[in-house]
């Protein structure tokens, strides 16, 4: 009992009526579901060790790998139970109302999926009922976001679509290929496919719905296999609250498996890429493949988890965790490995560099005085950007002029500046370039901040590894301050080679680079479906209709300071019940005369002013990069299909990213937001509609309380069908 309030039996908390409905759900009819809670940090019970796909049983994962015993805590022999939510094991334990996360454990889950096999998340709001139960920050009230699949819009996690503690939320989420309606309709293309284990089935709604037999390692699906996806990410969407929410915890990373990304590299059917995984099961293997959530914190004297929510430039802490643990180490193979690089920040960005440390002084950088050691960069290749791999895997080995400034070496080992929700996967080989087993090598951030409005200075790598740049606590006036820098700039993650026996079968990313001099274009892994350059596509995207966002806070107030202008309107703060934008739902011929691919716009996204950096993300659909402030885009967006896109004050940022988008399949209401989470709570979210054909009545808002949820009307901006028009841009003055 609380307020009156008795919580008994759960409810689910989703808007009701058909507009909150699931969409096409005898289609899409869950073929997996799982439960999961949202609550406070505990004691691992070991709960979930026999979902896991390996049971502890093989591979690494089994007796003798690598990954058997979890995180070195004694007495996990094969077991997650017994390990405590710490940052670190000389650090105290987090507090029940510090640390919210999915089922209260660290650290953090990983939801694998694969695509033709819808899934149901039932979400149970586990938090307390007293909102003051929160040590200081955080809501218990909570929406999801799976960040960025081909969901319907009541599954998407909108901001006004919160549950509270007590009720559940199912989310269902179909895993479909976009083009699902007008794509390889029959299921015919090998491309399109679920992987699967000998004598498995899966319902597949081609021309002859029925259950279909795994055949030699996959099942035929519909839909446009170029919109195949890879790695995702789920997290909080409360509206106002976000920045807290998933700083708290509420924070998974998601893997989604097909025919062209296995997660068995054995399998070589002229369709699986072979990315780095392992072997040991039919699909999803995890050995090589691994995931990293790099996201900065701060506690408080007592050792827990501390957050200011009243920066809203931008929250950041002084501390980088990965996977939730301070200066971990990772064991690997001298081997090629997979890493899957999530920015999971509030408010900071990265740049991550990769060396490897060499007894004596002839490795490139020196270390520190008398340290007697160096370091050397270790290139890898990019094969992903955001949720999707790319047409082409780009080389950061200083081969290349990846950004067309002039210099190969900026690059040369060393990752783009990374936005808060950009993915970057990479392919690392650990057996090559002078490394050897018992070496150690180091992830190392080179990006500093000032405050949160954006990046600041790119610290050079050598004078990071010298110790010529360290941050140093000082005694002030006013208590302890970092001085000399920004503290989490430096060594983040430490790898320790160690011997491999078995035969590396993963692909060579290197046959897959683009054109450079001296080389020929290589192969192919997932080609866009239109290029910038092509005269046809060129031809098709002047047909399309524009769109302009501007992202700023001219028009702001101190309570709402960050605004989103649309298309040359006044700058808004984030209004649920305000519609900025509404495209049209369809799968056949458009304005841009083209067919399949759904309704294509063509969306500018600036910034409004200078001195802030705004990595704005788009949901539902990803979009293809066709100019970068007016230029061409460098190599690593080149390629990719995004999901996020970054403006801004930092050098490789720039004023604007004009993209391609298309829209198909499920409609409804989504959001468009500074990932800056600290400047979408404060209030730079945008709402906009994906309106089926001959629409007319706008969808009504829906607004939580404990009581149950109600409708208002909905309003609308004069141009949000319209948008700038359909054609060449028309130019809006400011």
């Amino acid at each position: 009992m609380y307020l009156n309030r008795h919580i008994g039996s759960s409810a689910e908390g989703r808007p009701p009526g058909k507009g909150w409905a699931h969409q096409r759900w005898n289609e899409f009819y869950p073929q997996v579901a799982y439960k999961t809670v949202q609550t406070g940090a505990r004691l691992n019970g070991g709960l979930r060790d026999s979902v896991q796909m390996h049971h502890y049983a093989v591979g690494e994962f089994g007796p003798g790998g690598l990954y058997h015993n979890v995180a070195g805590v004694p007495l996990t022999d094969g077991t997650a139970k017994g390990v405590d939510p710490r940052f670190h094991p000389a650090m105290p334990a987090q507090n029940h109302n510090s640390v919210w996360t999915f089922d209260g454990t660290l650290p953090p889950k990983l939801l694998m999926v694969r695509y033709g096999q819808p899934v149901m998340m039932r979400h149970y709001n586990g938090l307390p009922i007293d909102p003051s139960a929160n040590r200081g920050f955080g809501l218990h009230t909570i929406s999801t976001h799976e960040h960025n699949g081909h969901a319907p819009a009541e599954s998407d996690g909108y901001a006004n679509a919160f549950f509270f503690p007590g009720q559940f939320y199912d989310y269902r989420w179909p895993i479909q290929l976009a083009g699902y309606d007008s794509i390889n309709t029959k299921a015919e293309d090998p491309r399109a496919a679920f992987p699967c284990a000998p004598g498995e089935t899966l319902w597949v709604n081609d021309l002859a719905p029925a259950k279909k037999t795994c055949d030699h390692g996959t099942i035929k699906i519909r839909g446009d296999w170029r919109e195949t996806m890879s790695t995702h990410w789920f997290h909080d969407h409360m509206l106002d609250f976000t920045a807290q929410n998933v700083y708290k915890g509420n924070a998974a990373m998601m893997n989604y498996y097909s025919a062209l990304d296995r997660g068995n590299e054995s399998v070589d059917d002229g369709v699986n890429l072979r990315l780095p995984s392992g072997s040991a099961l039919p699909w999803g293997n995890r050995d090589y493949d691994v995931n990293l959530v790099f996201a900065d914190k701060a506690w408080d004297q007592e050792g827990q988890l501390w957050f200011n929510p009243f920066n809203t430039d931008g929250f950041l802490g002084d501390q980088l965790l990965v996977n939730w643990q301070w200066k971990p180490t990772l064991d690997v193979r001298a081997r090629s490995y997979r890493f899957r690089i999530l920015n999971g920040s509030v408010s900071r960005y990265f740049k991550l560099a990769l060396v490897r440390e060499i007894k004596g002084t002839s490795g490139e950088f020196q270390g520190p005085k008398n340290s007697g050691v160096s370091y050397s960069r270790v290139p890898f290749h990019m094969i992903a950007n955001d949720g999707n791999i790319m047409e082409h895997s780009v080389p950061f080995d200083g081969s290349m002029d990846l950004d067309a400034d002039g210099d190969k070496q900026n690059h040369n080992a060393i990752l783009p500046t990374q936005g808060i929700a950009e993915r970057f996967d990479i392919i690392v080989n650990f057996s090559k370039n002078g490394i050897k087993p018992g070496d150690k090598l180091f992830f190392v951030n080179l990006q500093a901040h000032d405050d949160g409005k954006g990046p600041k200075d790119v610290i050079p790598l050598g004078d990071i590894l010298s110790e010529r740049y360290l941050a140093v606590i000082k005694q002030t006036s006013k208590g302890p301050q970092w001085d000399r820098g920004d503290p989490a700039v430096g060594k983040v993650l430490q790898l320790n080679v160690k011997a491999y026996t078995g035969q590396d079968l993963a692909m060579n990313p290197a046959a897959y680079e683009p054109a450079k001099p001296g080389k020929a274009e290589g192969l192919v892994m997932i080609p866009l479906k239109l290029h910038r350059d092509n005269a046809a596509d060129k031809a098709v995207l002047a047909k399309a209709r524009h769109r302009t966002f501007t992202f700023g806070r001219s028009d702001g107030t101190d309570e709402a300071p960050w605004t989103v202008k649309t298309d040359g309107g006044f700058g808004f703060h984030m209004d649920p019940r305000r519609l900025n934008a509404s495209t049209q739902l369809s799968s056949g011929p458009t304005d841009a005369g083209i067919t399949g691919f759904g309704t294509l716009e063509v969306w500018n996204i600036k910034a409004g002013g200078t001195g802030w950096s705004h990595p704005v993300h788009v949901h539902f659909e990803e979009g293809i990069i066709l100019s970068r402030g007016g230029k061409a885009p460098p190599e690593w967006e080149k390629w990719a299909r995004k999901d996020v896109y970054r403006i801004g004050s930092e050098k490789d940022g720039l004023d604007s990213v004009e993209m391609a988008i298309n829209f198909r399949e499920f409609a409804g209401t989504y959001m468009e937001h500074c990932h800056n989470t600290q400047h979408e709570d404060n209030s730079m979210l945008l709402r906009w509609d994906l309106e089926k054909p001959g629409q007319l009545q706008l969808m009504p808002t829906p607004l939580p309380s404990w009581d149950g949820v109600r409708y208002v009307n909905s309003a609308a901006l004069p141009t949000f069908r319209n948008g700038d028009g359909v054609g060449p841009q028309v130019v809006v003055k400011p």
